[in-house]
């Protein structure tokens, strides 16, 4: 019998890895239908509350630190790189204002979106994964209990409520952080900072950020309680699931936003047209 050839080998292997690569896929979207559905059903329940309340304390409260400090900092570096350029151009009174623009409409969902994928994605993959390792998932379902209900949907909706709160909280620290470094270490002026972020920063620049972490938060819950579920067993695996969450999570939230900047710019140009930022 003729052994197969090193290109057949290697073909096989690319269309062995495609398959498996469209049966994840397919899984993905399946296990995200399902708990989709059940998120009006825990909602209008109060045992669903009693789930989804502990998770969003959990959530939220642990990122807040993190998002603090991170927010502030992002504010401060985006001054320091901005304030040559626009100090010798006369316009540094414009400095905050397009900072704070930034800070709302893209620097602070994705922000928030990647610290929470960081940490709270791995620590949902982390409880999920053992649990499946640990068979709980197993004894759940003999119980005639669906983990989909009881697991996935609150951890998701919580992510999915929270998300847009911390990057709300990231706008305001960064905003904060800015305004320190542009008075303190560059000497500008307050007033000019506050008053032309709020002349430039409109409702649509917020708007949009908050629409964006909102994605990015069912994303990030998705992908971890996914990746919770079909961890391979043992701690290697468990570990393997997590280090997959966060990479999955933060190149999905780069891909997400690249299409809703692409959507939420063509229809900001339909409804206003086109503004300049310098006025």
């Amino acid at each position: 019998m003729r052994r197969p050839s090193a290109i057949t080998l290697s073909l096989a292997a690319v269309g062995e890895r495609t398959t498996d690569l469209l049966e994840g896929f397919g899984r993905f979207w399946t296990f995200a239908a399902r708990a989709i559905a059940y998120v009006p059903i825990e909602l209008g329940s109060v045992r669903g509350w009693r789930r989804l309340l502990p998770q969003c304390f959990i959530i939220g409260t642990g990122s807040v630190p993190v998002i603090m400090l991170t927010g502030m900092f992002i504010g401060m570096v985006l001054i320091v790189q901005g304030w040559e350029q626009f100090d010798a151009a006369g316009l540094s009174y414009l400095l905050g204002g397009i900072v704070n623009i930034s800070i709302a409409s893209e620097l602070g969902p994705v922000l928030a979106g990647v610290m929470l994928a960081g940490r709270v994605g791995g620590a949902l993959t982390a409880e999920l994964g053992t649990m499946n390792v640990t068979e709980q998932l197993l004894a759940l379902r003999s119980m005639g209990a669906d983990p989909l209900r009881h697991l996935v949907a609150p951890r998701f909706l919580a992510c999915l409520l929270l998300t847009p709160l911390l990057t709300a909280y990231a706008d305001l620290v960064g905003a904060i952080g800015a305004w320190l470094v542009f008075v303190t270490y560059f000497g500008g002026q307050s007033a000019p900072y506050w008053d032309y972020t709020r002349l430039m920063v409109e409702l649509w620049h917020l708007g949009s950020g908050l629409a964006k972490a909102f994605f990015f938060g069912g994303l990030i819950g998705l992908v971890s309680c996914y990746k919770g579920f079909h961890c391979k067993p043992g701690a290697q695996g468990v570990g393997e699931a997590c280090t997959e969450s966060f990479v999955v999570s933060f190149i999905l939230i780069l891909m997400m936003d690249f299409f809703l900047n692409i959507v939420l710019n063509t229809l900001y140009n339909a409804l206003y047209g086109f503004r300049s930022l310098i006025m």
